[in-house]
């Protein structure tokens, strides 16, 4: 947890070396003073015209989870349409932790996003991010559970049997890899940092490849990069062994920076709605073929319940 304490101290510091930024405004809730929020839907309220940014390059990025690489081939079709949508140039900018991707867009360098699902809640208070969607379906939007994976052959057999284990969690502010498990597992007979030893692996597929290693006796991921992992080759099927499960949460979010113009943002709320998944994207996103409408407020209330449960706000 000191991770995540350090650096929203580090945020902290900078937001008070930023006076200017500051505004005055009736209703701010947990967000960061920068930012208001008067129609109380927890989320940054947009800029007026004269204070808000129109860029001649939107840049973009997805949540590091796994290479990131990877991810910039995954979403150069929808980079083109949101040109189209916009008349703006996309280009993609590579993040290699939850960290560097709040603080990107909070210093106004990346405008549009996908932030992993606990990062959302960092980003919404600290950086003025919008979730706007999901990956999802005609049905509704997707989801992930929460496993704790171990090797086949390990002893450990339930949760309880964690004790006195090395346990590899991902990063500080990852909802599946670090916040839930915080909150879920003592009701399970087991306390991180208590009953067993934390490490940090950084990654959700860097968690999943230490246990196929050896390197941890077990980690707590995200179900949907496990699997993503099984389809590529990257861990064999039947290598790892599954002793929890928890209940759905929302998957990775999309969204905007709130210090866009409400005209250009626009442009991008429509983009995210209309487009459809490539064949590359579908089969990097178990079968999702588009981005689905989701509120924060809403959608996230069972998140920001973990982030609460752990003290995980701004005030």
């Amino acid at each position: 947890m000191r991770k995540v304490f350090v650096f929203l101290a580090m945020i902290l510091i900078l937001a008070l070396a930023h006076p200017g930024f500051a505004q005055v405004c009736e209703h701010r809730g947990n967000l960061d003073e920068r930012f208001c929020d008067n129609d109380r839907d927890l989320v940054a309220d947009l800029l007026p015209a004269g204070q808000c940014k129109d860029p001649s390059t939107l840049v973009f990025t997805y949540t590091p989870v796994e290479d990131p690489a990877v991810y910039q081939d995954v979403f150069s079709d929808f980079m083109s349409y949101l040109e189209k949508a916009t008349g703006k140039k996309v280009i993609y900018y590579t993040v290699h932790s939850n960290a560097a991707q709040v603080e990107a867009m909070r210093s106004g360098r990346l405008h549009v996003a996908g932030f992993s699902t606990g990062p959302t809640v960092f980003a919404v208070n600290l950086a003025g991010y919008v979730p706007i969607a999901v990956k999802g379906g005609p049905e509704g939007f997707q989801g992930y559970n929460l496993i704790v994976l171990v090797k086949k052959d390990s002893p450990i057999q339930t949760m309880e049997d964690l004790k006195g284990k090395t346990v590899a969690h991902t990063s500080a502010s990852s909802n599946s890899g670090n916040l839930a498990p915080r909150v879920l597992f003592p009701e399970l007979g087991v306390t991180p940092d208590e009953d067993y030893k934390v490490v940090y692996s950084g990654k959700h597929d860097q968690s999943v490849l230490g246990v196929a290693h050896g390197d941890y006796e077990a980690a707590p991921v995200a179900s949907d990069v496990y699997e993503r992992m099984l389809r590529a080759g990257r861990v064999k099927e039947g290598e790892l062994r599954t002793i929890y499960t928890s209940e759905k949460f929302p998957t990775s979010s999309f969204g905007y920076a709130s210090e866009l113009c409400p005209e250009l943002v626009q442009k991008i709320v429509g983009a995210f709605h209309t487009y459809r998944y490539t064949d590359k994207m579908k089969e990097a996103f178990d079968g999702a073929d588009r981005f689905y409408p989701v509120t924060y407020k809403v959608d996230w209330g069972i998140i920001r319940t973990i982030n609460e449960a752990l003290g995980e706000t701004l005030q």
